[in-house]
């Protein structure tokens, strides 16, 4: 049977990428808007889980409990407490903080890949294109403003997020091979959605009428869950199977430079020379790690 190339893979990892570069200043925009890092998980995953039935395979369990305890592991690494942790940083830290902290998981992701996954051979230089690609981030997250305001607490949260995502992707591997992209992704919704219920129990979903229909809050949780949640959901995880679990998770590099070419278009902010350095450290990390997960 004849392969699909490669390279459309790599458009899709890098299309997930840039969408979810711009979640930041979507979930930013709801947490100013008043909604709370809970209630926006859940109205997202909530609007994506509905919509992918019409397309997901009607199955509804796993072929064994050892499988449906995955997918339930997945729900929370790739879902409630993935979401959770990132979105309490955005909301009690410094953006600059989170996102790079966040941005460790290719790093994470890639040392993780060589403990549990025997397929996943670690590197030399793919670990020096991962260090190249992080340098390049610092680069463009502060934009020439080198100074790192302390959150403890956000800063654990941040890291703990790039953590949880990594295994989100170990743990994806376990099942891309026995069961439907489409099929586990809608796992992932309903387990995520599943296990944020609890957190209901110390903060109230927001149910405000309101405050839902209001334009900015509807549009941007029709965004998140629509299109980051549901569209790059199904796509990213076709691209690890395709493509492995470290090559694609690398491409989160670019999320500090999408978010810095978004600052300048939107905000009218200056990209320095530093930004600009850290981008071609960017693309260096990325094409070092392309070029050795080939040869």
């Amino acid at each position: 049977m004849k392969c699909r190339p490669t390279y459309l893979f790599h458009i899709l990892a890098i299309f997930c990428v840039f969408v979810w570069g711009t979640t930041f200043v979507s979930t930013k925009t709801l947490l100013n808007n008043c909604l709370s890092p809970d209630s926006i998980f859940f109205y997202r995953f909530l609007m994506a889980y509905l919509a992918i039935w019409f397309i997901s395979p009607k199955t509804l369990f796993a072929k064994n409990l050892k499988d449906e305890f995955r997918f339930l592991l997945l729900g929370i690494t790739g879902g409630s407490c993935y979401f959770l942790t990132e979105n309490t940083a955005l909301k009690i830290s410094f953006v600059n903080n989170v996102a790079l902290l966040v941005c460790t998981a290719p790093l994470i992701t890639t040392l993780l890949s060589r403990l549990f996954l025997k397929t996943e051979k670690l590197k030399k230089w793919q670990i020096v294109g991962s260090l190249i690609a992080f340098l390049g981030v610092s680069f463009v997250i502060f934009n020439g403003r080198f100074v790192l305001k302390s959150n403890p607490l956000g800063d654990f949260l941040s890291i703990s997020a790039a953590l949880l995502w990594a295994f989100y992707t170990i743990l994806l591997k376990k099942l891309d091979s026995k069961y439907h992209i489409i099929f586990i992704t809608r796992k992932v919704f309903f387990y995520g959605l599943m296990t944020i219920i609890p957190f209901f129990g110390f903060n109230r979903l927001q149910t405000d009428l309101a405050l839902l229909t209001r334009p900015v809050v509807a549009e941007n949780l029709i965004f998140l869950g629509m299109v980051a949640s549901l569209l790059c959901f199904v796509l990213w995880n076709i691209t690890l199977k395709h493509l492995g679990s470290i090559v694609p998770t690398n491409y989160i590099y670019f999320n500090p430079l999408i978010t810095l070419i978004s600052s300048a278009i939107v905000l009218n902010e200056v990209i320095t020379p530093i930004a600009a350095i850290g981008a071609v450290l960017i693309l260096t990390g990325l094409f070092i790690v392309g070029k050795y997960n080939t040869t």
